[in-house]
């Protein structure tokens, strides 16, 4: 049975629940990531097949900015007013692409973009609203006690209904083996590494997800030196695994990232003294 890291961490904060709520819980997790995996991880390499995302960066243009802190906020009345059917719009035409026919890099686009703009449309049909983690689109048992719309099946590709979670943890993750991942998905929230205020391209890739990890690596969301403590995005923590699996090797990954007065800051620590996350909704209307 597949138990995916978030799960984990619920069924273990859950651990004065009684015991058949426990087990209900372990039992409704899905073995789906490795069939996933399988159905999605196919790519044609050297492939000059592209997904024409033009029209999810024109609205990204026109409804999300980079503000002056430095993290990107969605001007998302207006986005509702003007320019939710065009939304939709895009997530019903990519989504009836044949992913198969990509190869890896423009895949990688493909799932990170959708994801991103399906994100946007779930707020978007239940804005206004002050975190995502009040969408509740059911998905099971499960997803009532961790809250948000992430388990919920949202969107069809090549015949398989998904979910958000199945596109990252059971797709972008395991299929694509980079820990940018982390860096390329936008949950809506103030805590999240930007939403991209363009679309993911295969050609330009490998620079717009390095761009996006010294961004956040280098924003206090990412990490900070508080009174010589080092505090990092709960996401590090979370998803340990993928950085190395202890608090040193989360620690060179943000070296890589660094801008020069982080890096100093960094130095010669091993350890990480906390973590934090803001689920604010990333709304232009609530300053922070």
């Amino acid at each position: 049975m597949f138990v995916d890291a978030s799960t984990r961490r619920l069924i273990f904060r859950s651990a004065r629940l009684p015991w058949f709520v426990l087990f209900a819980l372990i039992i409704a997790v899905p073995v789906q990531a490795d069939e996933l995996a399988a159905v999605f991880g196919r790519s044609a390499a050297g492939s000059k097949a592209m997904i024409d995302h033009r029209p999810f960066g024109e609205l990204l243009q026109r409804y999300a900015k980079l503000d002056r802190d430095g993290i990107v906020r969605v001007d998302y009345a207006r986005f509702q007013q003007n320019g939710r059917s065009a939304l939709k719009a895009y997530i019903a035409q990519v989504s009836a692409a044949d992913v198969a026919v990509l190869d890896r890099p423009e895949q990688f686009a493909f799932w990170a973009n959708l994801y991103n703009a399906k994100t946007l449309d779930i707020v978007l049909d239940h804005y206004p609203v002050g975190t995502i983690k009040d969408i509740s689109l059911g998905g099971g048992l499960l997803a009532t006690f961790s809250g948000g719309p992430w388990k919920a099946k949202v969107v069809t590709v090549g015949g398989v209904r998904l979910s958000l979670d199945d596109i990252e943890h059971g797709i972008l993750r395991p299929v694509f083996q980079d820990v940018r991942v982390h860096y390329a998905v936008n949950c809506a929230s103030f805590g999240c590494p930007d939403l991209p205020l363009e679309p993911f391209t295969g050609a330009t890739l490998g620079k717009q997800l390095d761009l996006a990890a010294r961004s956040y690596v280098n924003h206090p969301r990412g990490a900070s030196l508080i009174d010589n403590r080092l505090v990092v995005s709960s996401i590090y923590r979370w998803y340990k695994s993928d950085f190395g699996n202890s608090d040193r090797a989360i620690i060179e990954h943000l070296k890589r990232y660094a801008e020069p007065d982080l890096a100093r800051g960094l130095g010669n620590r091993s350890e990480i003294d906390d973590d934090r996350y803001d689920w604010s909704l990333n709304d232009s209307a609530h300053p922070r």
